[in-house]
């Protein structure tokens, strides 16, 4: 009985909100994660690589925060589709460029003066995570036209395809390296003068991200049973396809696994995938799963989960938020800690318990922020409440 409440409940939100709460569950998770990385970004010691397979807790620190960038761009391809219910083409196509070209805005305005505390005009910019998500709903304000089945096909296309050009350099091609860097492969931008821009995320094969979870979309439709099947077979099938393409280290990332001293640092090495650009192998690891948990969280109930719901019911105000909270505790910190108040990025050299430390009292600080922002837009009729 209780089952069938909660799938019958799940069913009205849905119906009229446009919203699953296993979606906002999983972003909310994702989204939690990503805070993690961020602590431990102005928190943790400087120089150590995250990446180095002989420190385990450090390098799973970091890797489990991998699946935040690729679940939340799937989630936003699908919420895509959702939200274009009952809708035209042309309504969630002018939706999607409008609301991307405004997080490109923000991205670089008040995202970027959240990472640096600067109010002077940058010499640099970031093109981070949002900038991407912007740029990518720019791109998929054309592609909603395009029949689904097409859009399968461009979106495997890309994500399956794209490390076919890892060999081009955008050093080696004169006029198109700034074009280059948007679209593949991270790097700095000359934009005139002492000014230039940081791609970290380009383009490919994010845009495929997301036109993957549009398509995705029409699966959502399916009772509950039927589409908990699909989504977790579908997230198998990847993970599986993860392991035995990554076994052969024939294709798939740019960097190959080796055997290691120990047999735990020989598996890190096995999931130790490309993020920028994201391999096909790296899409693989952390979208199988998450597919996987995206079937698993519709009977997932708690306090945490309640959480971590209210938190996926505002990712850009979380998004905003965590940064600026974070940078202001990394300030405040250092000056306790040394008397010096250093406001771009202060030096702390936490280790991990500290790291870990400083997350939770984050998310404690966050939950109530944002279920006060989340009571506040809700029953808002106002069109401008889309884009917050």
């Amino acid at each position: 009985m209780q089952k069938q409440s909660s799938a019958k409940a799940e069913s009205a939100v849905a119906g009229l909100s446009g919203r699953l709460e296993s979606i906002d569950l999983l972003r909310g998770l994702v989204m939690a994660l990503m805070a993690l990385d961020h602590t431990r970004g102005f928190f943790s010691e400087y120089g150590f690589n995250p990446r180095d397979v002989t420190e385990p807790a450090l390098f799973l620190t970091r890797w489990i925060t991998h699946f935040c960038a690729p679940t939340f761009i799937l989630l936003t391809g699908l919420s895509a589709w959702l939200y274009g219910r009952g809708k035209s083409t042309s309504e969630v196509s002018w939706f999607l460029f409008t609301r991307g070209l405004w997080l490109i805005l923000l991205e670089f305005t008040l995202i970027q003066f959240g990472w640096s505390f600067d109010p002077g005009l940058p010499a640099s910019l970031g093109g981070g995570i949002i900038w991407v998500i912007g740029a990518c709903m720019v791109l998929m304000a054309g592609l909603v036209y395009l029949p689904l089945a097409a859009l399968a096909v461009f979106a495997l296309a890309l994500i399956g395809g794209h490390n076919l050009f890892d060999g081009v350099r955008a050093e080696d091609l004169g006029p198109m390296t700034p074009l280059w860097h948007i679209l593949h492969q991270p790097g700095r931008i000359v934009l005139g003068g002492e000014f230039s821009a940081y791609v970290l995320y380009p383009i490919v094969p994010w845009i495929g991200v997301m036109a993957a979870g549009y398509v995705l979309g029409p699966v959502m439709q399916r009772p509950a049973e039927g589409r908990q099947r699909v989504l977790f077979g579908l997230g198998a099938a990847i993970t599986i396809g993860f392991v035995l393409l990554r076994a052969t280290n024939l294709y798939g990332d740019p960097a190959p696994w080796t055997v290691q001293e120990t047999p735990l640092a020989t598996v890190l090495s096995f999931v130790n995938c490309q993020k920028y650009p994201p391999s096909l192998l790296f899409l693989m690891m952390t979208l199988g799963p998450a597919l996987m948990l995206l079937a698993a969280f519709k009977h997932v109930r708690g306090p945490i989960a309640e959480w971590l719901r209210t938190f996926g019911r505002v990712p850009f105000f979380f998004y905003v938020t965590h940064i600026y909270l974070i940078h202001a505790l990394a300030v405040v910190t250092a000056f306790v800690l040394t008397g010096v108040l250093v406001l771009s990025r202060p030096e702390i050299g936490f280790g991990l318990p500290g790291v870990y430390v400083i997350w939770i009292v984050v998310l404690v600080l966050l939950y109530p922020l944002c279920r006060w922002f989340m009571d506040l837009r809700e029953g808002r009729s106002g069109w401008w409440w889309r884009y917050l």
